[in-house]
């Protein structure tokens, strides 16, 4: 492994969080890595807009009742969490499915309403094995982008393929290419007629050949109660990691008397379709902080400029040129320390700040700063203009 590709060792300079024995496969966020979290969030938050979903916010905990409905404790008890309250027994959510038919069935909709899809960032619990923990790539605790879309067997094939082109375009942003899909079918374990996973298993796959996606077949590897689409991302080192994934489930909405009034003012079943695009926010932070070496996109990173002063004389300056970018909404701060300005050049490219802006005698007299990105060094550049272009690509999102 190359050690400066390692998230892990990529955070030591960064400081984007750290975990504790005493909360193992948990991670204490500080403020710089809560920031990527949350533009990530806010990044979704445009696509859940964009495809007209609903976002909402659910429990982290749910009486045992909820999980003996849905399956989970018959087919995934061993990696869940559990405390009791006033004697009754209660698990942490390993996922977000069995809340949100909650909130899909307070109120009885038409089918003039369907598709409803709603969305959350849902923080999930798994009792993962304690070797198998690794930095943000896998842990105990984590958050899911996660969406449950309720439609009628008619939309099935208009909204998976809407999920898959979501996903692909979401993945574009971050500039990943080799993006491997797998089809994953019914596994040994698992609920329902042959009947009815036939029926989902060809849905999954028309949507697949409808919008050409390439994909290989994954036999058994569905979930316990439906197919499932995989896009798996390689990262620097060649590993494989599953992000997004698209299931198709007929499956818990009947187990919790989910219904809608159809045209002929009768009660039907919908269909669920679960889907995540990112996956963990936490592993795909981990997976682009090795993409790109810790260095951001300017839009994802915590600090995006930093003003630094040759000595003590462009001190005022430098304060003058940090309240301007400021004031822009640019995430920026200065160093005006009496250290040598190698030094601190240094010790802010270890930190990943893509934007150096240096300012020294001539920079002062020409009412202008130096711009070091990515070991290259851009003389007396207007400050209008450099403001310009990077609010330009924060806003554009650009690579």
């Amino acid at each position: 492994m190359i050690k400066h590709k390692d998230h892990r060792i990529i955070n030591k300079n960064m400081h984007l969080y750290h975990k504790q024995s005493e909360s193992p496969g948990m991670i204490f966020w500080h403020s710089n890595g809560l920031i990527v979290f949350r533009e990530l969030e806010n990044f979704i938050r445009t696509q859940l807009i964009k495809w007209k979903y609903e976002e909402v916010k659910t429990p982290i905990i749910l009486h045992e009742n909820f999980w003996e409905k849905s399956g989970h404790l018959d087919y995934f008890k061993e990696s869940m969490f559990f405390t009791a309250m006033e004697n009754k027994k209660y698990y942490l959510k390993p996922m977000n499915c069995p809340a949100h038919i909650q909130v899909f069935n307070k109120y009885l909709k038409s089918y003039r309403d369907l598709p409803v899809r709603i969305a959350e960032f849902g923080i999930c619990h798994r009792n993962e094995p304690s070797g198998s923990l690794y930095g943000l790539l896998r842990l105990k605790s984590f958050t899911q982008d996660d969406a449950h879309i309720f439609c009628t067997e008619d939309q099935i094939q208009s909204e998976i393929i809407n999920c898959i082109k979501m996903i692909f375009d979401c993945y574009s942003v971050f500039g990943f290419k080799n993006i491997r899909v797998k089809f994953s079918t019914r596994p040994n374990k698992s609920i329902g007629t042959d009947d009815i996973w036939n029926r989902a298993e060809i849905s999954l796959k028309n949507a697949l050949l409808q919008t050409k996606t390439k994909f290989d077949h994954q036999d058994g590897e569905g979930a316990f109660y439906g197919p499932k689409i995989e896009f798996i991302l390689e990262d620097c080192f060649k590993r494989l990691w599953q992000c997004g994934t698209i299931q198709l489930d007929f499956y818990l909405p009947s187990r919790f008397n989910s219904c809608y009034i159809d045209c002929n003012n009768t009660r039907q079943i919908p269909i669920v379709i679960h889907r995540a695009i990112l996956g963990s926010i936490e592993r795909f932070i981990g997976i682009l902080l090795e993409e790109y070496s810790g260095f951001f996109p300017i839009w994802l990173s915590p600090v995006q400029v930093v003003v630094i002063n040759v000595n003590h004389d462009h001190i005022f300056y430098v304060k003058s040129v940090f309240s301007q970018l400021l004031s822009e909404n640019i995430r920026v701060k200065y160093d005006v320390k009496p250290e040598k300005i190698n030094f601190k050049i240094r010790k802010y490219t270890l930190a990943c700040v893509p934007y150096i802006l240096i300012c020294g005698d001539k920079e002062v007299y020409h009412k202008k700063i130096s711009v070091r990105y990515k070991n290259r060094i851009m003389k007396l550049i207007d400050i209008d203009v450099f403001i310009k272009n990077i609010k330009h690509k924060i806003e554009n999102r650009i690579l």
